[in-house]
């Protein structure tokens, strides 16, 4: 993905904050990683009053596995602050990792797999 930046003067750049199809490409591929993972039997371990097996959800995806590594790599805590190439570059480690770690492949969902989401989503 990368990175679009707008000249203003000789030394100071503006750089995108993630697109709105980056956003809903994020949210789609938690989706697929929170599906997935739990089709794999790797669920969340928490610990309640006794250990629990907890089935990954969206939300629990972007917090405990991509968060950490938007952290570690920019210091920010919020998608919503990175950048256009932040954001892509996130995702790949995130991606990169889960390979490692399960076996299983994840990728950024693509512009067709948003336009058939909101087809079906609209039929």
């Amino acid at each position: 993905m990368g990175e679009r930046a707008e000249l203003l003067d000789s030394s100071q750049m503006v750089v995108k904050q993630r697109t709105l199809r980056q956003n809903r490409s994020l949210h789609l591929l938690m989706n697929h990683i929170a599906d997935g993972l739990n089709e794999s039997g790797l669920s969340m371990m928490r610990v309640l009053k006794h250990n629990a097996e907890i089935p990954w959800t969206p939300e629990a995806a972007k917090e405990y596995l991509l968060r950490p590594i938007i952290m570690a790599m920019y210091n920010k805590s919020s998608t919503k602050e990175l950048t256009t190439k932040e954001i892509g570059d996130a995702i790949d480690v995130l991606c990169a990792h889960l390979v490692t770690v399960t076996g299983k492949v994840f990728e950024m969902p693509s512009i067709e797999t948003l336009i058939n989401q909101d087809r079906v989503k609209h039929s």
